[in-house]
């Protein structure tokens, strides 16, 4: 719970606050929000695109989500183009956006995550916004991405589950953010 403190008072608040303010823009012009993760980071953009479209109104969808379609391309087409595939027949455009949630971001040289960087290029080649909460800013997320919020490293040994912890506080804190949240919770 320390480490929980100190990553929450060292987070970048005014970074999370331009997230706030483009994502508020993207529903302006009804844009498209892709939420893309692999592992505890998947699971993650399925929770967020919901409160996203619920809370927010914003169209939302989390590739991972269709396990058909995402094993599919796994089997047929490679695990490296799974999310590509999906943005493609989406036909992501420049209005619409994608939010990564990942703990390192893509390293295409490490060969670890490279469907995210082929997702962020991609999305870069279109001129959609790339946007990313991740645990590393050394990543193809954080370098590449418009705006991306870095969670503060504490302990080497915990960069996972800080990060994917901290993935579920930056968006729940996004959408119920004044700019953003348009419908109220029951709770």
């Amino acid at each position: 719970m320390e480490q929980v403190r100190e990553v929450a008072g060292l987070l970048d608040t005014g970074v999370v606050e331009r997230l706030a303010q483009e994502l508020s823009q993207l529903r302006e012009r009804d844009g498209r929000l892709f939420l893309l993760g692999v592992g505890g980071s998947a699971g993650n953009c399925g929770h967020a695109a919901n409160d996203f479209r619920k809370l927010c109104g914003i169209e939302a969808y989390a590739p991972t989500d269709n396990v058909s379609e995402l094993t599919a391309r796994a089997n047929d087409e490679g695990w490296d183009t799974i999310f590509t595939g999906w943005l493609e027949v989406s036909r992501l455009s420049s209005g619409d956006a994608i939010l990564v949630f990942s703990v390192g971001g893509g390293n295409a040289a490490r060969n670890v995550s490279v469907n995210l960087v082929k997702a962020i290029d991609l999305a870069k080649q279109r001129g959609a916004r790339v946007f990313a909460i991740v645990g590393r800013a050394d990543g193809h997320a954080s370098a590449h991405g418009d705006v991306a919020v870095v969670i503060p490293q504490v302990d080497a040994g915990r960069v996972t589950p800080l990060s994917e912890a901290f993935q579920a506080v930056v968006w729940h804190c996004l959408v119920s953010h004044p700019a953003l949240q348009s419908r109220g919770t029951k709770w």
